[in-house]
């Protein structure tokens, strides 16, 4: 399996647009040992031809310019290599890339039937996807079952998905009344791919790491996890205001319970943290933080990272 890290940044980015935090601001003046991360995002293949998308961010459009694997054939006119995308949620920075597919490219969607209904029948936007027949094929994923994943046009991948619910809610666009009538375990997912012998887990959004995944986590090949914040009370001490980590649906890197405690006694995957804020002191190559990450044996995602197993 051929994993591409289109993307390795949280929401907004990195630096963000209209953020000028230490490390915002010290990128853009080029005095910070780190480099710019678009919004997270992951493409997997097992042959190199026909790939899948790992959610669908907002910088969708440029991170497909630039990995040329993801451009379209020049023997057609219109055409792409990407056959599918898997939704973890319906989160702005997960989900609203799928707009920028609306080029009547017919295209797999899997998806809880949560985040399905609440794009496709709360949202006049994402009719874009409906102008033609069959233009998207919703494919549902189901917390604990394992689907194959296929292409448009049934071909298969031979890549296993298995979702898991991470705990998460829904996102804070969702009216109250709206979330009450949907499955609570279908808002946010981690997934567990598996291909012949390699494995893989991608967590990008988890309040706290559960002891009933370590198992399955420790024989995977590699885990891509939650990275958004260094500590619990970050934005808050930043910005002084806001909410922590956990109440934006984030386990914190560092402190009691947080994800280095949680997996230091995990040793089989190699472990990258991805979907890193703007604001984590991390993202500084010279920090303790990093250093520290480093020294438990974490590695930090970066916008063009591969991996194969």
């Amino acid at each position: 399996m051929h994993v591409r890290v289109l993307g390795a940044a949280a929401g907004g980015g990195f630096p963000q647009w209209n953020c000028s935090c230490c490390n915002c601001r010290r990128l853009r003046q080029g005095t910070i040992r780190s480099q710019a991360r678009s919004q997270a995002q992951l493409a997997i293949s097992t042959d190199r031809q026909q790939w899948f998308l790992v959610n669908a961010s907002p910088d969708l459009r440029y991170q497909i310019e630039s990995f040329p694997s993801l451009h379209p054939c020049t023997t057609s006119l219109r055409h792409s290599p990407i056959d599918g995308v898997v939704l973890t949620s319906a989160e702005v920075d997960a989900a609203l890339g799928l707009l920028l597919l609306r080029e009547s490219q017919p295209i797999a969607v899997y998806a809880t039937d949560a985040v399905r209904r609440l794009l496709m029948e709360d949202n006049d936007l994402f009719r874009v996807l409906q102008r033609q027949q069959d233009q998207v094929r919703w494919h549902r994923l189901v917390p604990g079952e394992t689907t194959e994943l296929k292409g448009v046009a049934g071909s298969p991948s031979g890549i296993r998905c298995t979702p898991i619910s991470s705990g998460g809610g829904f996102p804070g666009h969702v009216p109250v009344e709206k979330s009450e009538t949907l499955d609570p375990a279908e808002a946010v997912l981690g997934l567990l791919f598996e291909h012949e012998d390699g494995s893989m887990a991608f967590f990008p959004g988890a309040p706290s790491v559960r002891t009933e995944w370590l198992q399955a986590i420790a024989s995977c090949d590699a885990l891509l996890f939650d990275g958004t914040f260094w500590s619990e009370d970050e934005l808050i001490r930043t910005q002084g205001h806001g909410k922590t980590a956990r109440q934006m649906g984030h386990s914190p890197m560092s402190g009691a319970d947080g994800t280095l405690e949680s997996f230091a006694g995990v040793q089989g995957p190699r472990k990258i943290f991805i979907h890193i804020n703007n604001t984590n002191p991390v993202l500084d190559e010279d920090s303790p933080e990093f250093k520290q990450i480093r020294a438990a044996g974490w590695e930090l995602a970066f916008d063009g990272m591969e991996l194969s197993f």
